[in-house]
């Protein structure tokens, strides 16, 4: 492709490639805003965005490249980057842009050589010139042109100055050959930087500044985990504390539009599976939603000041120890919300197989739908002592982090061998956060939540409706001569005949549930847990968990108290002391220990299975991960049944 070919065209495809942490991203989306779409690198897993700018009667379609330090570094992301530049897995582009950041350019400059090499129209974005100015330096943008042979303009990525600039200097490209150093001689690209930049560049930066005590402070071996443990536990609170209003308002809308749609419907299969399969499966799907928009527009905004890397920075010495990398951290963060958002987050991790050992033990930390659980069997555990059940509570959230750290550490020695890649990070500027981009970037990782993990639960939640519901078993003379004696009193008294009637529907519900594909799967997997001290119900309960762990106390309600809403008075009393077949307690003490070990390790959650799938590409890692966390589970749950046995 020709310049003059280039400048005939209508619509031009135009790379955006640069560092970490120049304002790519940013720049991006004051190109395109909302006129751009996520998908993935032909035959890769990494995210691609795209997007158009129509400006001066011509119109360039951008491509948002991952942020690298080298086009031959020997990993994933770089790899992209090449091909997408060489045009292997497709057209080649038509221009490039390359993102710089002024205040540190002789690194910048490494990656402007390799892509000069590649004898493609280019243009360079020079960033962060207000920031450079500032700090003390003066940079003349013609004589920085002129030595690299192309187009130099200045932009503010976040106020949009200079994109117009931008777009009319990749219409009216002007490349011109020079002399350029071998890439590969790191000498000479050096000498050749600080040429560049003793003709263009005047001033020198200030040091020992505020900045600089900050950097101290936030990187310390000490100070820095003081500091980075407040923010996490802000942003933690923060998520939890926000998404609850939005959460609630969740279920109210989608109980309203189930009530109306049950109300225009007969009873019936199509009345039961649109309310309680499609809007019911709809409805456990947009609930995520708050808690995804919140973490990632709080850690949009936190990696646009420059913050996040110096946390990485200080957690990459302790996660290392496990064969992780300093960016796991902000996934295994998210993971105490929901597993589903972790593994998204886990894009941030730069390595592959770094960001594979990530997502697969992201699970093991303690999610928001394990807390029913944990509350209905520490209370067991612990009737009368509340600082015991604290205390168990919490230790949850150890057993589940230190399993994680461990089994990171077993899977790099194995089937992911090799230590973690040391974290190579040059810490950033630090900026004030684009709102802008922080909210877009949060409608992107939304709409890819709800276009994708979000089908897959549907259809999950919609299997386990109809598992649930046949075939249908026919009501017992119990249930009869209740709903009988509630019509007979009917009559005189209402109150307990709508009673009875409920507690007619509740055991008939039970009966179901009992004699359905999921009651007969839960009968047929009871020897399988009877070794950890589980009966068939409570094989039922752990079986339909594997869709969603909240599933279980709903689950055990209804098979030992006869009752779906575990929230009316006595219910949590009547499961506790529910009775087996047998006559013994449902809930002894070695059973309930037993449960909640396996519930904080095990992988009961179908939709994340899917979103693993989808992030490695690979459904092999998904089930390792669902096959390695149960197998776990069973093995420690039944040490815990034995020992607690044995000590009672």
């Amino acid at each position: 492709m020709s310049i003059s070919d280039l400048q005939t065209k209508k619509d031009n495809s135009v790379l955006l490639l640069g560092n970490p942490n120049v304002g790519k991203t940013t720049l991006f989306n004051r190109l395109c805003g909302l006129r751009s779409a996520t998908s993935n690198f032909p035959g890769s897993t990494v995210e691609a965005r795209k997007g158009k700018s129509s400006r001066s009667n011509s119109t360039l379609t951008f491509t948002d490249l991952p942020g690298i330090y080298s086009l031959n570094a020997k990993d994933e992301l770089s790899a992209v980057c090449k091909n997408s530049i060489d045009g292997v897995d497709g057209a080649q582009p038509d221009a490039v842009v390359v993102i710089i950041d002024a205040t540190n350019l002789r690194r910048n400059l490494t990656i402007v050589n390799e892509v000069l090499h590649h004898d493609i129209p280019c243009v360079i974005a020079l960033s962060m010139v207000d920031i450079a100015q500032k700090s003390g330096l003066t940079i003349d943008v013609s004589k920085f042109g002129e030595k690299l042979g192309c187009a130099v303009v200045g932009v503010h990525p976040r106020t949009g100055a200079g994109t117009n600039e931008l777009h009319d200097a990749l219409v009216n490209l002007h490349n011109s050959k020079v002399a350029l150093p071998d890439v590969n001689e790191f000498k000479a690209v050096n000498t050749w930087a600080n040429e560049i930049i003793a003709s263009s560049v005047g001033g020198e930066l200030a040091t020992g500044t505020f900045t600089d005590r900050l950097d101290r402070a936030f990187t310390h071996p000490f100070l820095g985990l003081v500091v980075f443990a407040s923010v996490m536990t802000g942003l933690f609170w923060t998520i939890f504390t926000l998404a609850a209003f939005p959460m609630d308002l969740v279920d109210v809308i989608f109980g309203y539009i189930g009530t109306i749609v049950g109300g225009l419907l007969p009873a019936g299969d199509l009345h039961d599976m649109l309310v309680d399969g499609v809007i019911g499966g709809v409805a456990g799907t947009v609930v995520f939603l708050p808690q995804i928009c919140i973490l990632f527009f709080l850690i949009s905004l936190l990696e646009d000041t420059g913050y996040l890397a110096r946390a990485a920075f200080v957690m990459d010495r302790l996660l290392r120890k496990f064969g992780l990398p300093g960016q796991s951290f902000v996934p295994f963060l998210s993971a105490h919300a929901c597993a589903i958002p972790a593994i998204m987050a886990a894009r941030i991790v730069p390595d592959r197989r770094d960001r594979i050992a990530t997502i697969l033990v992201a699970p093991f930390f303690s999610c928001s739908a394990r807390l029913p659980v944990y509350v209905l069997l520490v209370g067991v555990l612990f009737i009368d002592s509340p600082f015991l059940a604290g205390l168990a509570f919490f230790g949850c959230y150890i057993l589940g982090a230190v399993a994680a750290l461990f089994t990171a550490l077993l899977l790099r020695k194995t089937v992911i061998s090799g230590s973690s890649r040391p974290m190579m990070l040059e810490l950033p500027t630090y900026k004030m956060p684009s709102l802008r981009t922080a909210f877009l970037n949060t409608f992107d990782r939304a709409w890819v939540f709800m276009k994708n993990a979000g089908t897959v639960i549907l259809a999950i939640v919609v299997i386990l409706w109809w598992m649930s519901a046949y075939p249908k078993v026919n009501a017992s003379d119990e249930v009869i001569a209740l709903r009988n004696e509630a019509s007979v009193v009917a009559v005189t008294d209402v109150i307990t005949s709508e009673n009875l009637l409920n507690e007619a529907n509740s055991l008939a519900y039970s009966e179901q549930l009992s004699g359905s594909f999921a009651g007969q799967l839960g009968k047929f997997f009871q020897p399988v847990f009877a070794p950890l001290g589980y009966d068939w119900k409570l094989t039922v309960g752990v079986m339909t968990s594997f869709a969603a762990r909240e599933v279980f106390v709903s689950t055990i309600a209804v098979l030992t108290a006869g009752d779906e809403d575990v929230e009316n008075e006595g219910v949590i009393e009547k499961i506790e002391h529910a009775k087996r077949d047998n006559g013994t307690p449902v809930f002894n003490i070695p059973t309930a220990a037993s449960l909640l070990v396996f519930f904080v390790l095990a992988m009961q959650c179908l939709p994340t299975i899917a979103v693993t799938k989808r992030e490695t590409g690979s459904w092999n890692w998904a089930l390792l991960q669902l096959g390695y966390m149960t197998v776990l589970a069973w093995v420690a749950s039944f040490i815990t049944f034995t020992i607690v046995s044995a000590v009672m």
